[in-house]
């Protein structure tokens, strides 16, 4: 009896080693499989890049060297870098969230206005509170204003069937003329000339910088925000639930999953993150809401989400490289005679290489196979 009960645990204890090994290899070439695309991607759009600045008459490999130093050369363009990448950190998270449940949200850069001129209207409206009541305030009104907005398109698409995709991006268009309407009408502060804005949020309320570094809180909000995105997501029953509803809706919803309230709660979540977006910008960096906050951020926060395969933990470094990529522009022009606009010719090749690629999305699998040929596997 002994003897007997003493092989099986002698024949485990041998195998234990190589079964992990084999594991733990197979695990690292999986994600090396994962690697080869996006490194694929971003290698063609560098040489695409290379060659249209050729055409332009500049050196690409001086340009490629000058976007780094502009980016991260220094200490004070890496805090630049990162005073782009809150904000992108957060629309990046627009539309990754949703894309979880295989919805395409590009409706970011709507919620981002409408989050930050409901922020600036209620932060006039509180005029002798408290700053931290303040901001707290302006946050929950952002917020809730940006979860609306991409939530209806989220309820557009689990009750009606209407295609998200175009749902938030006309959302965002009516969004950014209802608020431009807002603006130059009851909102608009009368001194404001030329350029029709709210009134100031005040001093007292702006968002200052984080101890140590020239660069506003909302990078801390940037950064709570994906660290919650991915422990929601990929750490939680919900986010469970919400790759399963991803991976076949029909599945879901014959297991009893609650596909139309996942939908609409995620892209609600999607939502409050581009608003609260639009209240970093308000409040930290114009202090009052104008055409000004159309400036992009919304967009390339899609660009974000795809190049972090919708990871909300990976939106940190791809953020931070695509603020870095914007904050290098006044430095072409002025070392290479480019025009600022010309990193949005990257950023555009980007995405549409990135968009090409997704055709070859989990087909490659040249580190298993040579795994499988070589025995390990």
């Amino acid at each position: 009896m002994t003897a007997s009960a003493a092989v099986p645990e002698a024949v485990g204890g041998s195998d234990a080693g190589p079964v992990s090994a084999r594991v733990l290899l197979g695990r690292l070439a999986a994600f090396l499989d994962r690697l080869v695309v996006p490194a694929a991607s971003i290698a063609t759009s560098a040489l695409l890049f290379g060659g249209f600045v050729g055409l332009a008459g500049a050196n690409p490999v001086e340009v490629y060297e000058q976007m780094f130093r502009g980016a991260f050369g220094t200490w004070f363009s890496f805090q630049n870098s990162l005073q782009r990448a809150a904000p992108l950190m957060l629309t990046g998270l627009c539309t990754a969230l949703p894309a979880r449940l295989g919805l395409i949200v590009i409706g970011g850069e709507g919620a981002l206005y409408v989050g930050g001129v409901a922020a600036a209207a209620v932060a006039t409206h509180l005029g002798g509170a408290s700053p931290y009541l303040v901001l707290t305030v302006m946050a929950l009104a952002a917020m809730s204003f940006g979860a609306i907005w991409i939530g209806a398109a989220g309820a557009l698409r689990a009750k009606r069937g209407v295609n998200e995709t175009i749902s938030s991006l006309l959302l965002s268009y009516i969004g950014i003329a209802l608020c431009n309407q807002l603006i130059e009408g009851p909102l608009r502060d009368p001194q404001s000339l030329n350029k029709p804005s709210t009134l100031h949020i005040g001093e007292q309320n702006m968002l200052g910088p984080v101890p140590g570094l020239d660069v506003h809180y909302g990078l801390v909000y940037g950064v709570v925000a994906c660290v919650l995105g991915w422990l929601l997501m990929d750490h939680s029953v919900f986010g469970f639930s919400a790759r399963i509803v991803g991976g076949n809706p029909r599945a879901a919803r014959l297991s009893g999953l609650g596909v139309s309230k996942l939908v609409i709660i995620v892209c609600s979540l999607a939502g409050a993150a581009a608003g609260l977006a639009g209240m970093v910008e308000v409040a930290a960096v114009h202090g009052k809401a104008n055409a000004s906050l159309v400036a992009g951020y919304g967009y390339t926060g899609i660009l974000v989400a795809f190049l972090a395969r919708h990871s909300p933990l990976l939106v940190l470094p791809v953020a931070l490289v695509l603020g870095g990529i914007s904050a290098s522009g006044g430095l072409l022009q002025r070392t290479c005679n480019l025009p600022d606009a010309t990193v949005s010719v990257l950023q555009g090749i980007l995405f549409v290489v990135i968009l090409a690629s997704e055709t070859y999305r989990g087909k490659v699998n040249w580190f298993s196979r040579s795994l499988v040929k070589g025995g390990v596997a």
